[in-house]
């Protein structure tokens, strides 16, 4: 039997791209956990992915997990985009460039394997109590940078 898991993340940037942070809160029943990292240098973006991601692979057994994201870039990536991208081999049709955040969007489909996921979009900053408590700890996460976003550098030349 599957265990029912949700997960809200959010990503930050201080500047675009600069510091950045995300933070997944995830909750089982009623246990709850925590995970928040800052990057020097990223860019939003890869901090909106970074968040399901880190989640994700911090589960130890297959689960039913609802998502929650403010990110339409990460929602529309992962049900819509990823569909013609992985089609064309991580290629944007109209340009033949690799897609952006090639690294994050490989981690994150092969983190989806063994899971049942329902993605949620949520509004930024309304009155979602634990999608506000995502933005605050990605935030200060950005504003206390501890890593390096090696990805960032090895794919910014797109």
């Amino acid at each position: 039997m599957y265990k029912n898991i949700n997960i809200f993340t959010d990503g930050s940037c201080i500047y675009n791209p600069g510091p950045g942070g995300y933070a997944a809160i995830l909750q089982y029943n009623k246990y709850e956990k925590i995970l928040t990292q800052g990057f020097f240098l990223t860019t939003n973006n890869r901090m909106e992915l970074m968040a399901p991601i880190i989640a994700l692979e911090s589960l130890k057994e297959n689960c039913n997990v609802c998502v929650s994201t403010d990110s339409r870039y990460l929602k529309e990536g992962i049900t819509i985009w990823i569909k013609n991208w992985k089609k064309y081999k991580w290629l944007r049709r109209n340009n033949k460039k690799s897609v952006k955040n090639i690294d994050l969007w490989k981690r994150l489909d092969l983190a989806l394997k063994n899971h049942n996921i329902n993605w949620n979009w949520v509004k930024g900053h309304s009155n979602e109590q634990n999608n506000n408590r995502c933005d605050k700890l990605a935030y200060n996460s950005a504003k206390n940078p501890t890593s390096q976003d090696i990805g960032y550098k090895l794919t910014r030349n797109y």
